[in-house]
């Protein structure tokens, strides 16, 4: 037992981390549910996924999202996807980092590899659309994950503009937890073993390391970064901002203080945060956010 840890909070910490165990266990158990085949034409049927979208002069490059750890291409987009769509972009969303036997709960698979399944799916939305670059919009480890395409697979070459919605660049402490895993024995294997793209946000993780290393930024690509103070994923919340040549880190409550969304409502449904993402996707069109934001 550490002598720092109260007594009286050891079994709430105890019960945390089983409950953790419980849920990659339920998660990575084999099933034989339908999987999310028909997202793809779903999004069709909701404006976005549309590979006949040609971008327009007003909006040249098409705009890739990328959900996050647990997500799906359907279910993290249901909100801003369409919000663009609305604004006129041509807009598409993937799934990856699929683990066999999972339906519907992807970004589970090295970050790494997922990585690789961005460039291919970029490549594709380019040749669809013969817009000669793209802009990625991502959420949590999809804000994260495409710097690796960016700096290791020749991303840059193919990006205008990274915007990442609470993303997990310099890895997560989760509210401190992770600090304890070498103190349950088999619990960060377990992790490790089953869900390898949630071992990879963790702070100071090999993956972490790499992706940190030499810097934070690649020249010829703007970055945006939206933070916001309750972000209890993604921890501390500072760890999300990025440094480097042409970086903006924005925190939503210093646009607006009566902003209370947590990590997984400011990628799905905060308006403020999807103002914020239409003015980096477009900076010269940009105009002020404010708690005015939600409307329209």
């Amino acid at each position: 037992m550490l002598p720092w840890i109260r007594a009286a909070r050891v079994p709430r910490t105890r019960s945390l981390l089983a409950a953790l165990l419980l849920a990659l266990t339920v998660l990575v158990a084999p099933t034989t549910a339908a999987s999310a085949a028909p997202a793809a034409e779903a999004a069709t049927t909701r404006g976005w996924n549309d590979y006949s979208c040609k971008p327009s002069a007003a909006h040249p490059r098409p705009v890739v999202l990328v959900h996050g750890t647990f997500g799906n291409s359907i279910d993290n987009w249901l909100g801003l996807a369409p919000y663009l769509v609305n604004r006129g972009y041509c807009v598409f969303s993937l799934d990856y980092g699929q683990l066999p036997g999972v339906p519907f709960f992807h970004g589970l698979g090295p970050v790494d590899r997922s990585a690789e399944q961005l460039d291919v799916f970029v490549d594709e939305v380019l040749a669809a659309t013969g817009a000669p670059k793209a802009d990625i919009v991502g959420h949590s480890q999809g804000g994260m994950m495409p710097n690796y395409y960016l700096k290791f697979l020749g991303g840059a070459a193919e990006v205008n503009a990274l915007v990442g919605i609470a993303p997990s660049n310099h890895g997560t402490s989760l509210l401190g937890l992770t600090k304890l895993l070498p103190y349950f024995p088999g619990v960060e294997r377990f992790i490790s073993d089953k869900t390898p793209g949630l071992a990879d946000q963790v702070a100071g993780s090999p993956f972490i390391t790499k992706l940190t290393a030499g810097g934070d930024t690649v020249p010829g690509v703007r970055y945006t970064v939206i933070a916001t103070t309750y972000d209890q994923v993604v921890t501390p919340y500072r760890t999300q901002y990025l440094d480097g040549p042409n970086v903006r880190n924005v925190l939503l409550q210093d646009l607006c203080p009566l902003d209370l969304s947590e990590h997984v409502a400011v990628g799905t449904v905060d308006r403020i945060a999807f103002h914020e993402v239409a003015n980096a996707l477009d900076p010269a069109r940009a105009t002020p956010t404010t708690c005015a934001s939600v409307v329209g």
